[in-house]
């Protein structure tokens, strides 16, 4: 059997606990007029685009636009609240706020005990998995590095700038997020008692957190696009000195075509026959390839001949200059 007392104390402790409001943009303006709070902004959460707080004279309040962990660059989780001195309510259309309510509650029994205490639990809940959220970027770049360095370039730029937008996308919300809580933390309108600021300022801090880890993840995403297009860079490279050294190879040829198909009357193999041109161009022919071989210029690399870049330069200028 429960005693009196006891059943006076659980009572005593439930009328303690602080129960916010839960409502939809449809009936936002009929709940804030029942709980007394003048607010003359507009209520559609559809027009929220970024995070933000403002005091007005009859209550705080803000806005909540919080990336979908899933679908970072898609729709997003849009959130009214209103704060007075003892009240706090959540406009949602979603079924997010209750979820999160739902995640709270399952915890320990004073999650509820003060407005404060439970409006920080209540961003700290849709703020609780972000860091390791954070921490899967970071690998996802690692792999794509290796990918880089293994010259594994498929679908690998598309990738790093869907990485990029996603972070700082992530930065700038964080961002906001630690303005709100610093706003908060002010206290301007006075509805917050000085002890339970803490909270606020606490979560200030873990949002900054998270901005610096994104914001060490962009540079590093970034790295990451530099080696990109410095391996890109020096297989064109490759490309080119190629091509220069088949055009190098070719153009005492085309040199000896172009004088001896002048056809001129005094030219000694004009009735003879061209055995000196021929004997020429296979001399021509042969110094090339045996000093492009015998000098190791070239070497293969997946299938592709690439100029050695210690050698190619000081051969060439050896047999043609």
């Amino acid at each position: 059997m429960i005693s009196e007392e006891s059943r006076a104390a659980g009572q005593e402790k439930e009328k303690k606990m602080f129960a916010p409001i839960l409502t939809d943009s449809v009936h936002v303006e009929e709940v804030l007029k029942e709980n007394g709070i003048i607010y003359e902004g507009d209520t559609q959460l559809h027009t929220i685009g970024f995070c933000k707080v403002e005091a007005q004279q009859e209550c705080i309040a803000g806005t909540f636009c919080i990336p979908k962990l899933l679908d970072v660059l898609g729709s997003r989780y849009r959130i009214m609240f209103f704060i007075t001195k003892d009240k706090l309510v959540l406009v949602d259309d979603d079924d997010f706020s209750r979820r999160l309510l739902n995640r709270i509650g399952r915890r320990k029994n004073d999650q509820f005990a003060t407005k404060e205490k439970f409006f920080y639990n209540f961003m700290a809940e849709f703020m609780n998995r972000d860091f390791e959220f954070l921490t899967q970027f970071e690998k996802r770049l690692m792999r794509l590095e290796e990918d880089v360095h293994r010259e594994n370039y498929e679908e690998t730029y598309a990738q790093i700038q869907m990485i990029r937008r996603e972070l700082l996308t992530l930065r700038g919300y964080y961002d906001e997020i630690s303005d709100v809580g610093k706003a908060l933390e002010e206290n301007e309108n006075g509805y917050f008692p000085k002890k339970q600021l803490k909270y606020f300022g606490t979560i200030a801090d873990r949002a900054d957190r998270l901005r610096n880890k994104a914001s060490h993840l962009l540079e590093y995403a970034q790295q990451v696009k530099d080696a990109y297009q410095a391996q890109i860079d020096a297989r064109q490279n490759s490309n080119m000195q190629f091509l220069t050294l088949i055009s190098t190879i070719f153009f005492p040829l085309t040199l000896i075509t172009g004088w001896y198909g002048m056809n001129f009357r005094n030219m000694p193999e004009l009735e003879s026959g061209y055995p000196g041109v021929i004997v020429l161009s296979l001399i021509v022919i042969g110094v090339c390839i045996a000093t492009v071989y015998k000098g190791n210029i070239i070497k293969i690399n997946n299938g592709l001949p690439i100029l050695r870049r210690d050698t190619a330069q000081t051969r060439l200028r050896a047999v043609f200059l």
